[in-house]
Order: structure tokens, then sequence, then C-alpha cells
């Protein structure tokens, strides 16, 4: 009995060890101490990890500390992504907070190993801890609740272990979570392909956690909650119109236990889009249409080698010969450094008349957004493709905190990403609602490949007038075209629309629509492509078509030629 109740005991430490990364006791009499929770229990393969840091400061003084967290990828890929964040508690009091801990994506076909490494510094003491995750590019990251994660985690990680295609993949189905602790922002979520809980689990939910789920379901998320009484979506809060992303409500028995085959199936093949992390590695490597509306670029190998012959020719022959001539040989070591500073000069002239400073590219961006779910906000998935040349600060800012990865594309000698070679070092540093990124997300003389992901504020919208057949835009932007779908299947389209200036809708044949649609579709890569064409054919809903609307903006020495943005939304009527 006394065996079992200390094995018990163990399994509980190891258990909990999975979830708090450090606990540092300061003072044991006062219980000064502080903890690092991982408010999961395994991170997503991209994104971001959130962790909960609480200072209990049951001193006298002024305590503060400093976290720095180092996330790598294994497996193929050599990336890593450093952040830190720091906190101070005044004497006598006790602060929370809840920091997103960026993440890097797989970008090769091999098998992703998310570590992130954390160390903690300041005024009571050092510590540091780690946490990880395995999985194949294939197999989606799925979050479960304690409630759903204690009956099933064992059945349905020994399922999903057969149904992996490699042996390398983790056998673990999910990470697990606590519904009351979730935190209150998307990014928390967005590394994630589907979320499972059941209905009270999701009344526990704070509203602000709830709030940050909806917004990662219209990004497209698959969110699943379970429950043995049949609620409507309506009933449990949830918007007619999920965005881009999905919601399933599944029967479940009172003693909570799942079938493990359906449960898989249901985040595989139930959830129509690709895991995040399979998009990331096969999207934009061969066949992305962004890079190739951007063309490519040949190397002028010829005025290269005419510079480097003449070069060889000055600080050969001529040198030896004319500069330096028999019995004046001690001018070598000064006319040779000369020819050569001059070619070097000669050369870094032309490499910079070729490639000029800073950089162009062009951007692609789907917007989703929907007034009637509650929210003034727009939900964005961007592509962009940029060509730089000689680059003098490789750091940018964006505002607001997004989603940020880069592409693994093409094969080429300009390309510095690529399934091929996947390393690098991409820090970004959330601050104040905004994210700061260094390391190679842009390097000089190199083609990049990036997606964003990002929530933004915006009042716009398309509303009915009322004169029939009429419709206003609030956007605060001009759109070229815009094509709507009614509740009797009729396509109609208007264009040259301003902002503030009622327009008129005119019904056209779905065999002008279909084209039309179908070639901005196919101007996205397939995940996006994927949204989209889930998203226009809604009967009362837009797609809006412009190249004035602001993109999400990252290093700014990039002159971005054309920002072409596809709006979805559903028409209100005021």
């Amino acid at each position: 009995m006394r065996l079992l109740l200390l094995i018990t005991l163990a399994l509980a430490g190891f258990l909990h060890a999975q979830e708090t990364i450090i606990r540092e006791v300061y003072d044991p009499a006062t219980d000064t101490h502080v903890e690092v929770l991982a408010l999961f229990t395994k991170p997503s393969s991209g994104g971001f990890f959130p962790v909960r840091v609480t200072l209990a400061n049951n001193t006298k003084k002024q305590g503060s500390i400093e976290l720095r967290f180092n996330a790598s990828n294994g497996y193929g890929d050599n990336l890593t992504s450093r952040s830190s964040f720091g906190i101070t508690a005044k004497p006598g009091k006790t602060v929370s907070r809840d920091f997103m801990v960026p993440l890097c994506s797989n970008a090769t076909g091999y098998n992703s190993q998310i570590q992130i490494n954390a160390s903690l510094t300041g005024t009571w003491g050092d510590a540091s801890g780690y946490v990880h995750s395995n999985r194949e590019p294939s197999q989606p990251s799925v979050l479960m609740s304690e409630a759903l994660f204690t009956p099933n985690a064992s059945q349905l990680d020994a399922a999903q272990k057969k149904s992996l295609s490699s042996r390398y993949g983790s056998s673990d189905f999910a990470g697990k979570f606590n519904p009351k602790q979730l935190p209150d922002n998307w990014l928390a979520f967005s590394g994630y392909d589907s979320l499972l809980m059941t209905d009270t689990d999701w009344s526990d939910v704070p509203p602000g956690a709830r709030n940050a789920i909806l917004s990662w379901v219209s990004l497209g998320g698959q969110l699943v909650i379970y429950s043995s009484s049949n609620p409507t979506p309506a009933s449990l809060g949830l918007p007619a119109d999920p965005g881009f992303g999905c919601f399933h409500i599944r029967s479940v028995p009172s003693d909570l236990m799942l079938q493990a085959a359906q449960t898989i199936s249901l985040v595989t093949s139930g959830n129509p889009v690709p895991t995040r992390a399979a998009s990331t590695r096969d999207d934009y490597s061969s066949s992305w249409p962004l890079q190739h509306a951007f063309g490519g670029k040949a190397f002028n190998y010829g005025i290269f080698i005419i510079v480097l012959i003449v070069f060889g020719i000055l600080v050969g022959p001529v040198n030896l010969f004319v500069f330096a001539k028999s019995g004046r040989r001690h001018r070598l070591f000064v006319t040779t450094p000369l020819i050569s500073l001059g070619a070097s000069i000669i050369l870094i002239a032309l490499i910079i008349f070729q490639d000029g400073f800073g950089g162009n590219g062009i951007r692609r961006v789907l917007m989703e957004v929907n007034p009637e779910s509650g929210t003034n906000a727009a939900f964005i998935h961007q592509e962009q493709f940029a060509r730089t040349g000689i680059l003098t600060n490789t750091r940018f800012t964006i505002d607001p905190a997004s989603f940020l990865t880069p592409a693994p594309i093409a094969n080429s000698r300009w390309a510095r990403f690529t399934k091929r070679s996947a390393t690098g070092t991409f820090n970004l540093q959330p601050d104040g609602g905004k994210m700061n990124a260094t390391g190679d997300w842009f390097q000089s003389r190199s083609e990049h490949g990036h997606t964003l992901t990002a929530v933004v504020p915006t009042r716009g919208r398309i509303e009915r007038t009322a004169t029939p057949g009429t419709m206003v835009s609030t956007f605060d932007f001009p759109i070229e075209t815009l094509y709507f779908l009614d509740e009797a299947q009729q396509w109609h389209r208007a264009e040259s629309i301003t902002t503030g200036t009622p327009f008129k809708l005119v019904p056209i044949d779905a065999t002008m629509a279909s084209p039309a649609l179908a070639n901005e579709a196919n101007a996205f890569a397939n995940r996006n492509r994927y949204f989209f064409n889930q998203a226009k054919n809604r009967p009362d809903h837009y797609i809006a078509i412009t190249t004035a609307a602001p993109a999400i903006n990252t290093h700014p020495g990039i002159d971005w030629q054309e920002t072409q943005t596809i709006i979805t939304g559903p028409v209100l009527t005021p």
C-alpha cells in the first residue's frame, strides 16, 4: 500500500512537471516564489506557446525577473527563435502575467521536434526548464480539455501511434489544457489545428479566452464541443458563421469516453483544411502562384567575368612588367593592394548598381469581415514574396502582433530558406501589442517568402441602403470590383466603389462570376485558396477585390509594388 502511494505521488509529480516549466522558491518562510506555468502541455508546430508567469513577493523589497526563451526545431530543420520577457513585483504583491513565446514552424519533409528552453534570472535566483513535443507535419496539433484528456488520452495515443506514417512521429494525440486557465490572446491558439472540449468546459472558459478562441476559429481553426444534451450553436453562444473555420458539436456519453478512430478521423479528414505545419511545408516550395507572378531574376555573370579578367590582367602581367618591372619589384607591395582595392570597389559598385538598396515585392491578402459575429475585426491571411538588394538593417516591427512564419520557397541561387536548406534564426519579440523581428527574416540579395495571420480592428462593412438593389461601403479605401450572391443564388456585380457612396448591383450570370473568382482563388497558395473557395459561395455574402486596402507591414525597406486584397463577409441590413 505504501509503495502504491509512493508511485502515485511520483506519477503526480511527473505530470505536474510537464506543465510547470520553472518553480523557484526564494524564501520558503514567506512562500516568495516564481512559477512559470505552461498553459498547454504540448507546443504546436509553429505559432506561439502561452506561459503564465506568477511572482508571489511576500518580502519587504521589490523583486524582478527576466525570462529568456529559446525555441528550436530539430529533425531536418535547424531553426531557432529567441524571445525574452521581464516582470516586476512590489513588496507584498503577487503579479501574474501571460506571455506568448514564439515558436519555429516546420519547413522540411522531416518530423518536427519543438523544444522550448527557458532560463530565469533576477532578484530571486537562477533556474531553467524546458517543454517539448514531437510530431509529423501531417499530424494535427490538437488540444484537449482535462475532462476529455483524462479518460481518453491512453487509447487515443495508442490509436494515433498506429496511424502514423513514420515511426518518428509522436504517439501523443493531443496536449492538455485547463479551460479556466485559457489565455485571452488568439495567438496562443494560432499554431494549433483543433480544439476539443465539453460544453461544460466551454461554459468555464473566461470571456476573454472565449473571444480569442472564436477569433482563432474565424481564421481557420476547428472547434469541437462534446455534449450529452444536444445543444445548438446558438445556445452555446457560437456565431452562425464560423468564417474560415468550422464548429462541430458531437454527442458523448456521461463517462466522456470517445471512440478513438472517430476522434482521430474528426481532426484529420473531418477538418477539411490540411494541417498548418503541412501547409507551411508544402504550399510554397514548388508551385506558389505569388512567386511565379513576381517572376525570376537571372544573375548577370558576363560583366563580373569581364571585371575579373581585367583584374587578372592588371594584377598579373601589367603589374609585373609595367607597374613594377624589373628593378622595381618592391612596388608590388603598393600596386597589388591598390589594384585589389580598386577591383573590390568596382565589384561593390556593380552589385549596388545591379541590385540597389532595399527590395521589391508583392503581397496577396485574404480578409474576412463579419460584424454579425459581434466583433469589429478583420481576420487576415497574407502571403508575400520579396527580392532584396542591399539591406542596411534587418530589424523591423509588425503592428499588430501577428502569426509570422518564413515560407520555404522554390530552390534558386537567390533563395535562402527552402525545404533543402531550412536553417536560420527567426526571432520575434512581443511588445505592447506589436512584434519586433530580428534575425534572418530578410537578408541582402535574397528572395524571401512569408505568410502572416492577423486580427486587426475595423468598422468597415458592406450595408444595404433603403433603396432596393443598392448598397454602400464603409471601408476607408476604394473597391475596384464587388461580387454578391443573394439568397436565391443569383450573382450580382458592382464596380468602382468609393467610401460612403451608394452603388447599384447589376445581376450577372454565374458563368461570368465563376471564372473571375476562380482566377482570384488560384492566385493564392493551397491553404488560402481553400479558405477562399469555402467562403465565396455563401448566400448573402460578398467578395470585394481591391488594390488599395492596407496590408500588414513588415520590413520598411521593401517596396511592395502590388498588394491585392480579397475581402469576404456578410452584407448587413441596418
